[in-house]
């Protein structure tokens, strides 16, 4: 009560059939009806407004449209194009198009909120800045008509919005002089609770120990509503145990066995999710009839879940059950064909199973078990798990010169697998002469001003769409140059290789005009200009000298650039002495001259295994000596054990750079005393890594080690362990593919560590040599078209590196690969054998090279592409499958084709199949009986089904004793059967149609005790009306002959 006030409304009516609020299992009504409405104060809502009003804000989903367009505008960096950094659409002086910074998200409006307007955000960004525009249901929104409608910094406002006016989904477009993009859809909705209708509900008269159902019978209402059930008086409400239960679903109360402590009145309370506001019902009575208890009867499913539960992935799962019966019947949950999840959870006395977090694994098959004393019943459904669309790749802004070819490529994970659209500028793009679009992937052949614009790639299932945005620039201008490469000068030596680079910014691609002085330029062997543009001389000789113009040309203009060539005389150095041994202590000086071009200035640097020589930091142990122009000395004193190493002298000049290297050699002393400062340690892996420590002794003991040495590695050596585990792999036809275990670091001995990798054909005597020069390698691949598979070669595989070549590993023999499958199975065929399987079958072509490991059945529904296929493989020599989950009444395309470790073959031709029509939703009525001692005559009028529903082909009588769970089975082409109860004791029987796409829903059970002697009749009819108010009208009708054995 507190912050909701109540009124009380009571209506009597007089009413003579039973209401749509209650139904009694079995039994006969009586009527009378009270409602009870609950009005919410104006304090409840008073806060909710703009603020805080409930918004369905996640980017992965969405309402599904038919009709309109949804999604995200992104944007990523392209690998393949010309493009221009996300960074630069910050930056003011940068034009671009226009991006998304926020879009509008779904809305819920309640229809009672004190604030009388809706905000649908929607805002970007652009150089120049954007402008927008919305659409309601695809159609653009006038907003200058409708003073309800205003436009804040691009979002749109509604003042008092009306369901019937408003409601919606709504896009926002926003546009600069670049194009113009699309927002995802927005569904503005109205939450809202309408009251329970005032006629008064008749009361509900059963049996004690006889189930019974409660209608609730739910006002009009959006949108999801919370039900509950009042007992006599608020807030007395019914408690769910095993026995009672409230379906979220139905709203309806439902009580398995009906006591005396459950007489009295029962109101339902509905409560609004959104809103909160709450109504009750007008009272339902329940009284307990006088003519007996009813005894024990089996469980009968009165709630449970579709036989089709479809989930998002990570949402949570709630699937119903529960039963009337006598006794109280138990329920009990399992998956089919597997676990139930260890993450389920059951509610509600076992009627509800719960999977939260729900994963594409716990799709299947579930069964519902409602079990007592006197049998058990079974409802299976399928909970179907689905995925919203998930961009894998996305599209990159691109720029591309006119004349050029576009190719964008989106792809996005879903299932159902995503199918693909375009707009260009907010509007559907479709193929052109210039125009492909193909499963994702969008082609514009010669592109022209007229293509730029904005793009938007969509990919959409039936749960939900996704936007990729991307902006296309082409570039259209003069050729021109930056102004520090308008002249230059190059010098080079004799013998070189030379590049004069001309590469002009312009839109088309200009064309390359070269000029040696005043002539144009003839190409030869050794003088070539490259792909793009630019001038490459090999061999450079003195003939070469001159002054060279490159021009670029296109229809905007042209441009051009000047380099002047001088080709000198190559430098050559002297290094000496060669190769030096020297023992600690001593020292040396190393002497370099530099025979060179007298033109050119030379620099010398000296360096100590690969790094420079800081002559200010190494404690006076080196200094540099100019003696000339031309040569330069190395003083070396007190040389430590440290200084040993490769000694290189650089001499740099304008034309080239030449070196030389000369090693030096550190001995220690064969005994070293106290008063020593170094040492050499000998027999040292090559090209290792050490660190040293020095450890003082004397008579008295040994001290503390010092602290590490810097890290030093050993010089280079010819590597001596070959790779191990030579191998061969799968691979295509006509390639023999051969694999090996890389060779450690630790093992390499030096720089430049390769593999060399030989082979021959088996019996042939010379090698075949590759080198591969990646020391992480761990496979190569030949390829050669005449070598057939599965030929024999030897192989081995050895190592190299800048010391020279090592060894070799032992021969091995490998083959050649097979190959992928060449041909197509032959006789595909595929059978359709139910509403939701087809069975393929398909032989293996013997002509086919490359041996299968099983074959993949691609199949799509007639009205979509071939792309969008699902498919499913088999293993091994399998030549059919049974494809299941199909829907009904569906014409599929089928394919079948091989594949092995090498790839796929070809698919065959497409065969058709149409799965069959659901079975007939009807149940056979006017069930009529005749019982003459163990044996039964049944008749029923005949199913006439829907048209689209399977043609009836006959009928299944299904008898069992009661508690036992396992029926026989009477089939018959006619109305009629003759059933014989063998033993004695009450059996349950039911019949259903029989059809081509399976059994039709089986009609009321009916009890029927086996005895000797006596005639029993019977017969039952159910009709149901649907009335034009909303109300149901039931009519039981049950005639029964008593006999003396009951």
């Amino acid at each position: 009560m507190m912050w909701l006030s109540w009124k009380l409304f009571l209506f009597l009516s007089l009413t003579g059939c039973l209401s749509e609020y209650s139904e009694a299992v079995p039994g006969l009504p009586t009527s009378y009806a009270a409602i009870l409405r609950i009005k919410s104060g104006s304090s409840s809502l008073a806060s909710f407004n703009s603020k805080n009003r409930p918004r369905l804000n996640n980017p992965s989903l969405g309402s599904v449209s038919s009709q309109g367009w949804r999604g995200a505008g992104h944007y990523h960096s392209p690998t393949n194009l010309y493009h221009f950094s996300e960074a630069f659409k910050h930056d003011e002086s940068v034009d671009y198009g226009p991006v998304f910074v926020q879009e509008p998200d779904d809305v819920i409006f309640p229809t009672d909120s004190e604030e009388k307007k809706v905000s649908l955000n929607c805002q970007a960004r652009g150089n120049p800045a954007p402008t927008y525009r919305w659409l309601r249901n695809g159609t653009e929104i006038n907003i200058e008509s409708d003073y309800r409608f205003s436009l804040i910094e691009g979002s749109l406002i509604i003042n008092n919005p009306s369901e019937m006016k408003d409601s919606g989904q709504y896009q926002c477009l926003t546009t600069n002089v670049f194009g113009s993009v699309l927002s995802r859809e927005a569904v503005l909705q109205f939450a809202y609770l309408g009251n329970f209708s005032g006629r008064t509900r008749s009361a509900v008269s059963v049996r004690e120990g006889q189930g019974v159902v409660l209608m609730c019978s739910p006002p009009l209402h959006s949108p999801e509503i919370i039900y509950s059930w009042v007992f006599n008086e608020f807030p007395s409400f019914v408690s769910e145990d095993s026995r009672r239960f409230i379906s979220q679903e139905t709203g309806n109360l439902y009580i398995s066995k009906v006591q005396t402590s459950d007489v009295g009145s029962y109101i339902c309370l509905v409560k609004n999710t959104v809103t909160n506001a709450r109504v009750l019902s007008p009272p339902t009575p329940l009284t307990l009839r006088n003519d007996g208890v009813m005894g024990e009867y089996e469980p009968k499913i009165e709630v449970h879940f579709p036989y089709t539960v479809t989930a998002a992935r990570g949402t949570t799962v709630k699937m119903e059950c529960f039963a009337l019966g006598n006794p109280v019947p138990t329920i009990s949950w399992r998956k089919v064909n597997g676990h139930n999840p260890s993450k389920a959870r059951l509610r509600k006395s076992q009627a509800v199973l719960e999977i939260p977090n729900v994963q594409l694994e716990d799709a299947g098959t579930y069964e519902c078990k409602a079990e007592n004393s006197r049998g058990r019943n079974v409802f299976r459904g399928q909970l179907q798990v689905y995925t919203y669309p998930h961009w894998v790749e996305k599209l990159n802004d691109t720029q591309l010169d006119s004349g050029d070819q576009l190719r964008w490529e989106c792809k996005a994970t879903g299932k159902p697998r995503p199918t693909y659209r375009w707009l260009k500028n907010g509007v559907p793009l479709w193929p052109q002469s210039r125009i492909e679009t193909i499963n994702g992937v969008l082609m514009i052949h010669s592109v022209n001003l007229s293509d730029a614009g904005m793009y938007q790639c969509l990919a959409e299932n039936k749960y939900g769409t996704i936007y990729a945005s991307a902006e296309l620039k082409i570039l259209a201008s003069a050729p021109s140059f930056p102004l520090n490469q308008m002249r230059k000068t190059i010098i080079i030596t004799k013998g070189q290789e030379v590049v004069i680079e001309c590469k002009p910014q312009a839109s088309p691609k200009p064309t390359i005009n070269w000029k040696k002085g005043d002539k144009p330029l003839r190409e030869s062997k050794r003088i070539t200009i490259l792909p793009h543009g630019s001038l490459r001389i090999l061999n450079a000789s003195k003939s070469d000298e001159g002054r060279y113009l490159c021009q670029g040309v296109n229809v905007f203009g042209s441009a051009e650039i000047i380099a002047s060539l001088f080709v000198k005389e190559p430098t050559r150095i002297e290094l000496t002495p060669k190769k030096i041994e020297l023992t600690v202590g001593e020292s040396i000086v190393l002497s370099c001259k530099a025979i060179h071009d007298s033109t050119l200035d030379v620099t010398f640097y000296w360096t100590l295994n690969g790094q420079p020589i800081d002559f200010e930091k190494e404690g006076g142990h080196f200094e540099s000596i100019k003696a000339q122009a031309s040569s330069a000395d190395l003083m070396i004193r007190n040389i430590l054990l440290m200084h040993a190493g490769r000694y290189g002298c650089r001499v740099q000049t304008a034309a080239d750079t030449v070196s030389d290297e000369t090693e030096l050699l550190v001995r220690v002393p064969d005994v070293i005393s106290g008063d020593m400062e170094s040492a050499m340690a000998v027999e040292l892996n090559p090209w290792v890594e050490y660190e040293f420590r020095v450890v003082a002794t004397n008579k008295i003991g040994t001290g503390d080690p010092s602290a590490p040495s810097r890290v030093i590695r050993t010089n280079e050596a010819v590597p001596k362990t070959p790779p191990a585990n030579v191998s061969g792999r799968s691979g295509r036809r006509h390639e023999l593919v051969i694999a090996w275990e890389p060779v450690s670091e630790e093992f390499q001995n030096g720089e430049g560590f390769g593999y060399i990798v030989a082979f021959r054909p088996n019996g042939t005597r010379g090698w075949k040599e590759k080198m591969v020069t990646s020391s992480d390698a761990s496979k190569f691949i030949y390829r050669d078209e005449s070598v057939p598979p599965l030929t024999p070669f030897e192989v081995k595989v050895g190592v190299y590196n800048n010391k020279g070549d090592g060894p070799f590993s032992p021969i091995v023999v490998i083959c050649s690969a097979e190959g992928e499958p060449t041909a197509a199975p032959i006789d595909v065929k595929a059978t359709s054998l139910s509403v939701s399987e087809i069975l393929v079958a398909w032989k293996h072509n013997k002509e086919s090279l490359g041996r299968p490991e099983g074959f993949e059945v691609g199949y799509w529904k007639d009205m979509e592409q071939e792309e969008a296929a699902e498919k499913v493989k088999t293993e091994g020599n399998e030549s059919s499958i049974l494809l299941t989950g199909l829907e009904g009444n569906t014409l599929y395309h089928l394919t079948v084709r091989a594949y092995n470790a090498a790839g796929y073959g070809p698919p065959s031709t497409a065969v058709r199949a149409a799965t069959k029509k659901s079975p007939p939703s009807q149940a056979p009525s006017n069930i009529m009986w005749i019982q003459d001692g163990s044996h039964v005559s049944l008749g029923w009028e005949p199913v006439r089904p829907l048209a689209n529903e399977s043609d009836v082909m006959g009928y299944k009588v299904l008898f069992r004793q009661e508690g036992q769970s396992n029926s026989q089975v009477i089939e018959t082409q006619k109305t009629s059967a003759v059933v014989l109860l063998p033993d004695v004791g009450v059996y349950i029987i039911e019949v259903c149609a029989v059809s081509e796409g399976g059994d039709g829903t089986a009609s009321p059970q009916i009890r029927v005790p086996s005895f000797s002697g006596g005639k029993v009749t019977s017969a039952q009819s159910t009709l149901h009306v649907l009335s034009t108010s909303s109300s149901s009208v039931t009519l039981l009708l049950a005639l029964m002959v008593p006999s003396s054995s009951w």
